[in-house]
């Protein structure tokens, strides 16, 4: 009896150990559009002649009393609970002190294009969540409480996963970063059990990412329709596609004879070295493979970390 006790006890001890190092996602809190429009921290960026608004995560660090005490509470919720931790502030201060919010890609026109701060923060922290918060304050005569919206959206494809909302109790003395806390804190259990359960699915399923497949304009007039060893080369990249997913899960949503679009692309979420995967590491294995096996030299740009633009040329 004590040795079906003793053996009892330890599957309990090795069960709640193997809960405990249950692999988590990595998250990193920013502000939200909303919210930084609301509040006047957005710019406006050149993309290609195109204007865009995009939040402006450093003006808003350095003006805000209370958006970094905000995100320090957060943070520590969610590190209790076991989640790593990308931090916002010391992403833009490593961003800003290697000057890659100047960095561009040239294209094949020469013309730049420049990646928003939000896609710089995404591909230096490689967080798998990225959590968007907004809040309001909510004022009853001397009494003040925050009403809060914070959604949970996937790094590298921005699907939203999981929404909590909520207003507070209201206080006579409590300060903005302690009442959020406590009306976030009522509806977080649920919340971060849908992170947990997409980042599961991630790890049985694969990561999602899209890719491009372009043909560049050559004089040998080849195409994706060109034949190799008795297959059109539309063929060759998506019998690779096949073989190179995570139970072969993917979508050819467009193709033409010079243009290839894949989506909900399923990639390992890690490589075999233990590092996270990301569109481009997907699109360097093709370009690899079709120089070795077919001579097709081809130009990855990498668009995002869920993203990858894949040129072909050929000599």
């Amino acid at each position: 009896m004590k040795r079906f006790l003793s053996i009892a006890a330890l599957a309990v001890m090795f069960s709640a150990v193997a809960a405990a190092q249950a692999k988590k996602p990595s998250l990193m809190v920013v502000p939200s559009d909303l919210w930084c429009n609301i509040n006047g921290y957005m710019t406006v960026e050149d993309n290609m002649g195109e204007q865009i608004p995009v939040p402006d995560y450093r003006k808003a660090l350095m003006s805000n009393q209370y958006l970094l005490p905000v995100i320090s509470r957060i943070n520590g919720m969610m590190a209790d609970r076991g989640f790593p931790l990308k931090n916002l502030e010391t992403e833009i201060k490593s961003i800003n002190s290697t000057s890659a919010e100047e960095a561009a890609i040239s294209s094949k026109s020469g013309s730049e294009v420049r990646s928003s701060m939000l896609a710089q923060l995404r591909q230096r922290s490689r967080a798998d969540i990225i959590l968007q918060l907004s809040w309001s304050i909510n004022e009853t005569g001397p009494k003040r409480s925050v009403t809060y919206t914070l959604q949970g959206l996937d790094s590298y494809t921005d699907k939203e996963i999981a929404t909590s909302t909520g207003t507070g109790e209201p206080s006579f003395t409590a300060e903005i970063p302690v009442l959020l806390e406590e009306a976030v804190n009522r509806h977080m259990d649920e919340f971060c059990d849908r992170l947990q359960t997409h980042f599961d699915d991630l790890l049985t399923n694969g990561r999602e990412v899209s890719m491009n497949v372009k043909v560049f304009d050559n004089d040998a007039g080849s195409d994706l329709e060109t034949e190799f060893d008795g297959s059109e080369l539309r063929e060759i990249i998506e019998n690779w596609v096949y073989d190179n997913t995570v139970s072969h899960r993917f979508s050819l949503v467009d193709e033409t004879e010079v243009n290839m679009n894949f989506d909900e692309v399923r990639i390992p979420i890690y490589d075999e070295r233990g590092r996270a995967m990301a569109a481009s590491h997907f699109g360097r294995s093709l370009q690899k493979y079709l120089k070795d096996k077919f001579q097709i030299a081809a130009k990855v740009d990498n668009a995002g970390l869920g993203l990858v633009n894949v040129y072909l040329f050929n000599n």
